[in-house]
């Protein structure tokens, strides 16, 4: 009998030396990640530790080191007068207006504003302000939690955590963004003014930059403006019912709303009182004092307010705005300057700014303008205003000479400048410049190349037409006779059949410096063939553009002055050293000017009226769908300019003669070139002019049968006519002409 006996496994010898150690393998993987991630938090806090120390030694190093903020500067800055020059006929400098500025401010010593003001500000602003070195941080951590915990509770109010000492950083800076950045610098900057300057020092500063509403900076201002007195000449409930004013300059502005003012002023004394800064007399005393604003039936003022004379202010004109806001934006730019610190130095720093300003130029352009010569008779009233217009006058290597941002009387100091801050669409004007000019660049056409006169099929639908509302002749046309014609049709061929919209777009963009283009809606038919684009062109850019067809196919950067000084002349602050690029060829540049002048001087050209007699003279005109803008671009060889004429409010231009940028143009042009001599556009040695065969566009021989001439780059010369027979040699009526 068998005895069965239970089977058992035998075990692999492999498996059992992995089972044996199967936990301690287990432990060994737990092991392992955790010290990864033991190590990955180590990495973490050394690498923040050696953050914040580099932080720390930074705010250490930046506190105790040389003064950041000069406050003898800014003092001495409030009211040095700026004087911007020009120059004569003979190079001689002289003044041609001195800036001020619709700020009203006046710097007053701390020790000449009374006994009530300093300890006012303390107990309003900052009750701590005595004792912390710039920051209190006991106020910044519970404005910190106020401000989180008002996103979970609504109701909770948000309490500001600055002391007087960083709100005078924001003052003088102009930087108020509510960033971690910002506010890091600014405390950095009040520990570092803190340690280079005494407490009646910064809160002096402070009083004398703070803005009090009602154009006020300081007390000085404010106290004249709201009680008719030198702020020395307060009292203590005047004092409190000023500097109630900060909180919300229009909620607690006493001339306005003088019972939010009288609220804010009580609860001010009651914080002088509560703060033991006065006396339970004082406070009384001041609580039952009536105030009187200057506004007020029974104010009555003092001898010397009345014999106070306020300074006239000057209105600019718009090269002098254009100077200014210049200026301004390259001392950001370039010296890294705040806006609010560039716009101090311009109106306070007593800068002497030499400006590129023509005197004789912009007088012509400023009276035009200002008396609306050749503009069309029409109302201007608030519902229905005038058409508007601008213009821009520059020589061939940047320098602007003239300038109008405005028709009519000027409508005050910093107003809209239409020259450099509007942008319009330019219509046909847009042409030579995206169409034309680079085509010939790339040699995909020429002076007499065919062109179909014909629409096209885009989107399933036939465009474009011409003005006036044509679908084209059908016939071919030269691309010189379709410029001077202005016909859309060509343009939008070229592009589609020689050009593209990248190489259009990049043209505009990159060669002639155009800025306002947007990629994704101008990179079509309508905005590079027609001109009419997603944000439109200013004025000032335009020219720009149009006077690389004049100098040789350069472009120079519009500028406006020379170079800025401090108040001594002894430091060159900005200096303007006009440098070129090439835009286009000399060659391209020429044709390009010579066609430009067949817009004036072909039968069939639409800008005919509007040459300068006794000077050759380019030009394109512009205009939009619906009649919305006219545009004029012009140039002899001295001077380019470009002029916009329309409505603020785009409607339709009624009531002109034929157009009226163009008119405008002629009546500024011919009169400051009188006196001028003769004088040509510059001509490359590569320019040949050439008969071409008016059927075919190609190099004409004696068997053609009518000819006409144009203008070629001698190394790209088209191909000569073989349609008709007998000498089959190109005639050449003109050499190249010299440079």
């Amino acid at each position: 009998m068998k005895v069965k006996v239970p089977f058992k496994k035998r075990k692999d010898p492999e498996k059992n030396n992995g089972n044996t150690n199967n936990g301690n393998n287990t432990i060994t993987k737990h092991s392992a990640k955790w010290q990864v991630v033991i190590a990955i938090i180590l990495v973490l806090v050394i690498t923040m530790c050696v953050i914040l120390a580099s932080v720390l030694a930074y705010v250490i190093s930046f506190t105790n080191g040389e003064c950041a903020i000069d406050l003898e500067s800014y003092k001495n800055n409030q009211n040095q007068t700026t004087i911007i020059y020009a120059y004569d006929d003979n190079n001689n400098i002289y003044e041609y207006c001195r800036l001020n500025n619709s700020e009203n401010r006046i710097w007053v010593d701390l020790s000449e504003m009374g006994p009530y003001m300093y300890k006012t500000v303390i107990a309003m602003e900052d009750k701590r302000f005595e004792s912390h070195a710039g920051v209190d941080w006991f106020r910044t951590a519970s404005a910190s939690v106020r401000s989180l915990l008002s996103r979970i509770i609504p109701s909770m109010k948000v309490q500001g955590g600055s002391t007087i000492t960083q709100q005078l950083i924001k003052n003088l800076t102009g930087e108020d963004d509510v960033t971690l950045v910002r506010k890091f610098n600014e405390i950095t900057y009040a520990l570092n003014l803190e340690k280079n300057y005494q407490k009646t020092e910064i809160a002096e500063a402070y009083l004398n930059t703070i803005y009090l509403g009602e154009n006020c900076y300081g007390v000085q201002t404010a106290a004249e403006k709201y009680f008719g007195k030198n702020v020395g000449d307060l009292n203590l409930a005047e004092c409190a019912s000023l500097l109630a004013i900060t909180n919300s300059p229009t909620l607690y502005d006493p001339l306005i709303n003088p019972e939010n003012n009288k609220e804010r002023q009580e609860y001010c004394l009651g914080e002088l009182l509560d703060q033991e800064k006065i006396t339970q007399e004082e406070y009384d005393e001041a609580m039952a004092y009536d105030l009187v604003f200057t506004n007020d039936p029974d104010y009555v003022p003092s001898e010397e307010m009345k014999n106070k004379q306020k300074p006239e202010v000057q209105k600019y004109d718009f090269y002098t705005e254009y100077v200014i806001d210049s200026v301004i934006s390259d001392l950001q730019t370039e010296c890294g300057y705040s806006k609010n610190k560039a716009e101090e130095m311009v109106f306070y720093g007593g800068l002497r700014i030499y400006s590129a300003v023509d005197p004789d130029i912009q007088s012509v352009v400023t009276r035009v303008y200002e008396n609306r010569e050749t503009f069309a008779k029409e109302e201007d009233t608030e519902d229905n205003p005038a058409a508007q217009s601008a213009m821009v006058i520059m020589d061939y290597a940047g320098r602007v000479v003239g300038m109008a941002g405005e028709a009519g009387e000027k409508s005050g100091n910093r107003c809209l400048n239409r020259a450099t801050d509007t942008t319009r669409s330019p219509g046909s004007s847009i042409k030579p410049l995206s169409i034309y000019s680079p085509s010939i660049e790339y040699n995909v056409i020429n002076w007499s190349t065919m062109i179909p006169d014909a629409q096209i099929y885009y989107q399933g639908e036939k465009m474009p037409f011409n003005y006036g509302g044509g679908s084209g002749s059908g016939k071919n046309v030269t691309v010189q006779n379709a410029l001077a014609r202005s016909l859309n049709t060509v343009p939008v061929r070229i592009l589609k059949d020689y050009l593209n919209f990248d190489r259009s777009y990049a043209f505009l963009q990159d060669r002639f410096h155009i800025t306002s283009l947007n990629e994704k809606e101008d990179k079509n038919y309508s905005p590079l063939a027609m001109g009419g684009m997603y944000s439109g062109v200013s004025v000032l850019e335009m020219t720009a553009a149009y006077a690389a067809f004049g100098n040789g196919g350069l472009y120079y950067e519009p500028y406006c002055y020379y170079k800025v000084t401090d108040s001594k002349g002894e430091q060159v602050i900005l200096e303007n050293n006009s440098t070129s690029e090439r835009a286009i060829s000399a060659e391209t540049a020429n044709i390009m000017c010579e066609m430009l002048q067949t817009v004036i001087t072909d039968p069939q050209g639409t800008t005919r009226p509007y040459g300068i007699s006794g000077y050759p003279t380019m030009a394109k005109s512009g205009t939009t769908t619906d009649d919305h803008d006219r545009w004029f671009i012009g140039g002899t060889p001295y001077y380019v300019s470009a002029v916009w004429y329309g409505y603020d409010t785009q409607k339709e231009i009624k009531g002109v003669y034929l157009n009226p940028s163009g008119n405008i143009f002629k009546r500024v042009m011919d009169e400051i070139h009188e006196g001028l001599p003769s004088k040509d556009f510059p001509k490359s040695d590569k320019v040949v002019e050439r008969k071409y065969c008016m059927e075919t566009g190609l190099l004409a021989t004696d068997s053609c049968p009518s000819t006409k001439t144009g203008w070629y780059n001698k190394d790209t010369l088209p191909a000569t006519c073989t349609a008709h027979s007998g000498d089959t040699s190109a005639s050449e009526t003109t050499t190249q002409a010299a440079d």
